[in-house]
């Protein structure tokens, strides 16, 4: 499938762009081309809970996309609806972006290393991880990379599935700023918002990682808290609404306040494994730079007893239920 318009921009380039300390936000823009809006032609590997409606979100918005997935009944779901089904990688190699949107380190030193897909990438296109990896490997694929005179761009986000099927996602972006600017109209697809974060491209991952590290503790002291709160005969949901409504108004707050306090930790929007591989991601990236993170080794230690007491398919909201069986609560 080749693009609906060539790739070409004729008219300038606009962009709606707002700076916010030290990052730059992009809100909702468009490339024109004789006043069409220019598409791309787009290669999605990792069809996961997350990749699956992000891909579909290109698809919707009228990009050329080939997908990959290991489990190929995965990207056939999308075939139907528009997208090309490739039947290994290197199939989804060969338009203006390559996505990766894969579960770990390990899932993308395969794909990328073991497929040997930087060097079958064609001059002038672009790949871009929006996986949750390490700094280190994020350091490694720049580096390689730019050894083979590709682009590498990190864009990891934050959402929950629900979130990635409304295109509601926030974007961290960090990488060379005109691969950057080539790939927006991809993440305007995606999300509602897009913070630039730097040039370095695993500064993104640093950013995604102390992320995950903030809603893993706000779910920790949220499961501290109530388990005070019903020891001592308070249901939790009438504190909940009191602390949603004046000091903490956050979205964290909010979804992973309201999960605990239901005891609704499946379907799993994100599985107990998966926050124990971001956390020790956290403490690695931490301990490479010598910051120390009690709180991040407490809640590593609390999501591994969570693993050990059954909850590997559970979210990993079930979090909380660790201290709360620790008080003597069920």
């Amino acid at each position: 499938m080749t693009p609906e318009v060539p790739t070409t921009c004729k008219a300038p380039l606009r962009l709606s762009a707002v700076t916010s300390g030290s990052f730059e936000t992009f809100n909702r823009f468009e490339i024109f081309t004789n006043a069409k809006v220019v598409k791309m032609k787009v290669g999605f590997i990792g069809l996961g809970r997350m990749g699956l409606p992000m891909a579909r979100n290109l698809v919707k918005a009228r990009h050329a996309v080939t997908v990959y997935n290991r489990t190929r009944e995965r990207a056939e779901m999308l075939q139907a609806e528009g997208a090309v089904v490739a039947s290994q990688p290197s199939e989804a190699c060969s338009g203006d972006v390559l996505i990766t949107m894969l579960a770990n380190d390990q899932a993308v030193n395969d794909v990328i290393f073991g497929s040997e897909l930087i060097g079958r990438l064609p001059h002038g296109s672009v790949h871009v991880s929006m996986s949750t990896i390490s700094v280190a490997l994020a350091e490694r694929l720049a580096a390689d990379h730019r050894s083979a005179g590709k682009d590498f761009v990190s864009a990891p986000v934050f959402g929950r599935p629900e979130a990635a099927e409304a295109a509601q996602l926030a974007i961290v972006v960090a990488g060379p700023p005109e691969a950057v600017a080539r790939c927006k109209p991809l993440f305007d697809a995606m999300g509602q918002r897009t913070f630039i974060v730097g040039e370095d491209a695993p500064k993104a991952n640093t950013v995604k990682l102390a992320g995950n590290f903030l809603i893993a503790s706000a779910i920790e002291s949220l499961g501290e808290a109530y388990a005070l709160l019903r020891k001592s005969g308070v249901e939790p949901e009438r504190f909940l609404e009191v602390m949603t409504s004046t000091l903490f108004a956050a979205p964290a707050y909010r979804t992973y306040g309201n999960l605990i306090a239901r005891g609704q930790f499946e379907p799993a929007g994100f599985k107990v494994p998966l926050g124990l591989k971001d956390i020790s991601l956290v403490l690695a990236a931490a301990e490479a730079v010598s910051a120390p993170m009690p709180i991040a080794s407490l809640v590593r230690d609390h999501l591994l007893t969570a693993m050990a007491r059954g909850r590997k398919e559970q979210d990993w909201s079930s979090l909380a239920q660790v201290p709360a069986e620790n008080a003597g609560l069920e």
